[in-house]
């Protein structure tokens, strides 16, 4: 049986608040909705602080909600339960909400269903009386709307001018497709940086950002394990020389952090989302001045799109770099045999020499070299075709 994904706190508290105020019993007097679902989300389902409590209003809220709270046993209705449901594809602002924001939600409304069964207050899970389908989307990212290894370049090179430190963490997220959280988490010992050829980084935790209320540690980054994947997993992921040479000029340029991290904030912690946020927006004003919005996680996209492009076999399941298996993706660029295999007894002549690795170039460039191993030609450093 596959392991149960665990949601994070904050995630699990919204799609409560949002859940919550239709299990309500309805009446005409009450406290705004705005109040209701504030109380809910950071007082009734928000790990209790000491010395913290709630104000009037919010008791008052809290109190009003128990009052009016339907009890276990309706969920039994499917009236009820579909009620529920229907509130998790409206957004505050009453327009539609994202597929993948409704299925996080209804993840954790059946989750607790299914500890309502557990303990005995439901004597079925609800939700198979329910005719109610998720709404379709799509995983896929369009690659019109992604930047290529021209405009990568350029902004790497305004990242370069701007803050120059952060252009080897715009690189692992391009040249190696890391999440954000897997760059800012990566140590000197995870990297293999050889002086020439290719090298490898070796994943084994991230430091995603969450509101310090959230957080077992009280600080705005808390480490765990790899996204989708069981505690405890490592990923190995081959770079390219050009990111090799990328983090090394960054090591000897900038150092790293006291316990190893590459990538640091102005006072040595974490780098902040918000830091590298701004200097995105900054370079890529300067370096795409017309494209529309991009975000930093956007290069993970496009070097998904390049890989995929450039001939290089998808990953089995799921389809997206770093949530395969444990084996390396993409593809290391291992040569294939330069002559057919001879009948046994046959000597063994000379063996022609295999074909450096290289890099994936822009769809429909023409190559200098045919194409002999899983990776295709070289780009320069900032991601342009050599030939």
């Amino acid at each position: 049986m596959a392991a149960r994904r665990r949601t994070h706190p904050g995630l699990a508290a919204d799609a409560l608040a949002t859940i919550t105020p239709a299990l309500l019993i309805p009446a005409r007097s009450g406290p705004p909705a705005a109040v209701l679902r504030a109380a809910l989300y950071q007082q009734a389902f928000r790990p209790a602080r000491p010395g913290t409590g709630p104000g009037p209003q919010v008791t008052e809220a809290l109190a009003w909600g128990q009052h009016h709270s339907l009890p276990v046993s309706a969920l039994a209705d499917p009236r009820i339960v579909r009620r529920a449901l229907d509130c998790l594809t409206v957004r505050l602002d009453g327009t539609r909400a994202a597929a993948t924001t409704i299925a996080r939600k209804r993840a954790v409304f059946g989750n607790c269903r299914g500890y309502a069964v557990e303990l005995g207050l439901l004597e079925a899970n609800p939700l198979d009386r329910v005719s109610w389908h998720l709404p379709t989307h799509s995983r896929l990212a369009d690659p019109r709307s992604l930047p290529g290894p021209a405009q990568v370049r350029a902004i790497l090179a305004e990242t370069t001018r701007i803050r120059p430190e952060l252009a080897a963490f715009f690189g692992c997220l391009y040249y190696a497709a890391l999440r954000p959280a897997e760059a800012i988490a990566l140590r000197t010992g995870d990297c293999d940086l050889p002086p020439g050829g290719w090298g490898q980084l070796t994943l084994m935790r991230s430091l995603p950002r969450s509101a310090r209320a959230w957080t077992t540690t009280r600080s705005s980054h808390e480490p765990r394990g790899l996204k989708l994947r069981p505690q405890g997993t490592v990923r190995v992921v081959p770079i390219p020389p050009e990111l090799v040479r990328m983090l090394r000029h960054h090591l000897q340029s900038h150092g790293c952090a006291t316990d190893g991290r590459l990538f640091r904030g102005t006072r040595g912690g974490p780098l902040s989302e918000s830091l590298y946020s701004r200097t995105w927006h900054q370079a890529i004003t300067a370096a795409i001045p017309a494209a529309q919005p991009l975000r930093p996680y956007d290069l993970r996209h496009a070097a998904l799109s390049l890989w995929l492009a450039s001939g290089a076999p998808p990953p089995k399941s799921p389809p997206a770099p770093g949530t395969a298996s444990t084996s390396c993706w993409p593809p290391t660029p291992t040569p294939c045999p330069a002559t057919p295999t001879s009948p046994p007894g046959t000597p063994a002549g000379p063996r022609m020499p295999a074909p450096a690795p290289r890099w994936p170039t822009e769809p429909g460039t023409t190559r200098s070299d045919p194409v002999r191993h899983a990776s295709v030609p070289q780009l320069d450093p900032m991601g342009h075709n050599g030939t």
